[in-house]
């Protein structure tokens, strides 16, 4: 399913590809850096910088964009968008800016028409508060951060029941003992 999303390139934006999907499925446009040809923007380790588009979008009412981080740009370099998922509303008309940080080890530098961010639009489901006095019981409850652990159940079970065998295995060997074998079974003698 395609919206439609009216842009304007900005004087600081002319020349610049518009925003692109880079493959048939994907799900984000790329959004290239509109700084000054000869002057790019280096962000230290550390240091965030909020970049410009020079873009400004008018999206469908029920939709909104997303500024997401590009995974290449924080694998091989660190860096990556604070305030990620960013929100574009469908009533803002401003520039699209981009808040890169760096949390690599070295400078980064961005260069005019560089790829530096994702632009999702999805469609937005509008909330209706209602207060009451309670809400229903589940079994999480009130379990916040990290109550869900980072494992799960059949995995940790799996993995104990390694360590054990591993364990038992390690202590054979320490003693000295060799793995038992099945003893055949021994004729009785028979008595006259």
């Amino acid at each position: 399913m395609a919206v439609t999303v009216r842009v304007v390139v900005l004087d600081h934006g002319e020349g610049l590809a518009l925003p692109a999907y880079q493959t048939d499925e994907a799900a984000g446009l790329d959004l290239v850096a509109a700084v000054p040809a000869r002057r790019p923007v280096t962000i230290g380790p550390g240091q965030r910088a909020l970049i410009p588009t020079g873009l400004q979008i008018e999206l469908p009412r029920g939709y909104e964009a997303q500024v997401r981080p590009r995974s290449g740009l924080a694998l091989k370099h660190g860096v990556t968008c604070l305030n990620s998922p960013g929100t574009i509303d469908a009533d803002y008309r401003g520039e699209v800016g981009v808040i890169l940080a760096n949390l690599g080890e070295a400078p980064f530098d961005v260069n005019r028409g560089d790829r530096i961010a994702q632009l999702v639009v999805a469609p937005v489901t509008r909330a209706v508060l209602r207060p009451v006095k309670a809400l229903s019981t589940t079994r999480r409850g009130v379990g916040g951060f990290g109550s869900t652990k980072t494992k799960t159940a059949k995995s940790t079970a799996k993995a104990s029941a390694k360590t054990a065998s591993k364990r038992q295995s390690q202590n054979k060997v320490k003693a000295g003992a060799r793995p038992s074998r099945p003893k055949s079974p021994r004729k009785k003698s028979a008595k006259s």
